[in-house]
């Protein structure tokens, strides 16, 4: 059993550590096992107790579970970690895989849409499926009721990744677990969450947001006004991927997300023909500027620039670099006062590199 492995998964574990907090972790200390030995000393100096860190047993204990399940662990900064998914700053520093790991290396295309779909719809996103993995392109959708499920069962011979929000082992909806085992064989099925795990409606974000980070762009296939499947599709434009959207009837609520994404600037879909002439021409992706912002390694600040920083911090969210404009202090060493702070349990992280301080 990997040492490295061990340290990443007790790092990924413990309480109070989410990928960002992870990954500035990595970066300045150069391992996941310096990590964890400072993590105890960069709270108390953040002016918290230090995070419980999850004991060595129980990171054997899941990596043993794991195998026996047949499925792999995929690490962020390794080689089989998705490239593209890599490139978000929030990306799971971990992923447990079952099935096909290769399919990662191929170019990939979303289609989410709703669960109590039309059958016509159904039918649609399936033969979209079939078509696009016909051209070459791995389907990747959530494994829930309505589209996912078409758009899975289209591309199973073709190349599909399914994306669940509870552990690999965990079978939601219940009617999908022979799906799931299916794919898990013959595709792809990928979580962030240790095995067991129950989904909860927290859960079903985050999953949205690899769904999206892993695909080149995102197509959506009906989708009512407020839906999961529209979180997706913003996940997606806010990484620079494509949005598609499918029109649909104007008397029909399960359209409405997707006329509205329509009228906003998505794409109109209606064949693969559509999706593959908007992803064609997409060039080689550079890391966004967020991205490579937090892996940039923290350095030292001095007290008086973290007093400074957390003086510049209040209930509201503010962008990282307005803290960094506003201190006069380096990049790094601003990142490092805002870690410090985090581990200690006073600083929220919040969508789109922004931040405040808890019980300000």
């Amino acid at each position: 059993m990997s040492g490295d492995l061990v340290d990443r998964l007790r790092l990924v574990r413990s309480p109070g550590i989410g990928p960002i907090t992870y990954r500035q972790l990595v970066a300045r200390f150069g391992s996941a096992g310096e990590a964890l030995a400072a993590v105890p000393d960069l709270a108390r100096r953040g002016g918290g107790k230090s995070p419980q860190l999850w004991s060595r047993d129980a990171a054997e204990r899941e990596i043993d579970r794991i195998e026996k399940l047949g499925a792999r662990y995929l690490c962020l900064g390794q080689g089989l970690y998705p490239r593209l998914l890599a490139e978000q700053e929030d990306a799971p520093p971990l992923l447990i895989a079952k099935g096909l790991v290769n399919l990662l290396d191929r170019p990939a295309v979303a289609i989410v849409g709703a669960r109590n779909a039309s059958a016509a719809a159904c039918r649609f996103a399936r033969g979209l499926a079939h078509d696009l993995g016909a051209d070459g392109m791995v389907i990747v959708s959530g494994l829930a009721r309505g589209i996912d499920s078409a758009a899975h069962d289209g591309s199973l011979d073709s190349g599909t990744i399914g994306v669940v929000a509870g552990g690999i082992d965990v079978f939601y909806p219940p009617e999908n677990e022979a799906r799931q085992r299916d794919i898990g064989e013959r595709g792809l099925v990928l979580s962030e969450m240790p095995p067991g795990t129950e989904p909860r409606a927290r859960h079903f974000p985050n999953r949205n947001r690899i769904i999206a980070g892993i695909a080149a762009g995102t197509v959506v296939v009906e989708a009512a006004p407020r839906s999961g499947s529209l979180i997706t599709a913003r996940l997606a434009a806010e990484a620079g991927r494509e949005v598609m959207a499918v029109p649909g009837s104007p008397l029909d609520p399960r359209a409405q997300g997707c006329n509205q994404l329509i009228r906003d600037g998505a794409t109109l879909v209606q064949s693969a023909s559509d999706v593959a002439e908007v992803l064609a021409p997409m060039p080689a992706r550079v890391r966004s500027e967020a991205a490579a912002f937090v892996s940039g390694p923290p350095e030292e600040p001095d007290p008086s620039l973290a007093a400074r920083v957390e003086e510049l911090l209040g209930p509201s969210a503010v962008p990282v670099d307005e803290i960094i404009r506003l201190s006069g202090g380096a990049p790094g060493a601003v990142q490092m006062a805002l870690l410090e702070l985090d581990l200690a349990g006073r600083l929220e992280r919040h969508a789109g590199g922004k931040v405040s301080l808890q019980g300000a």
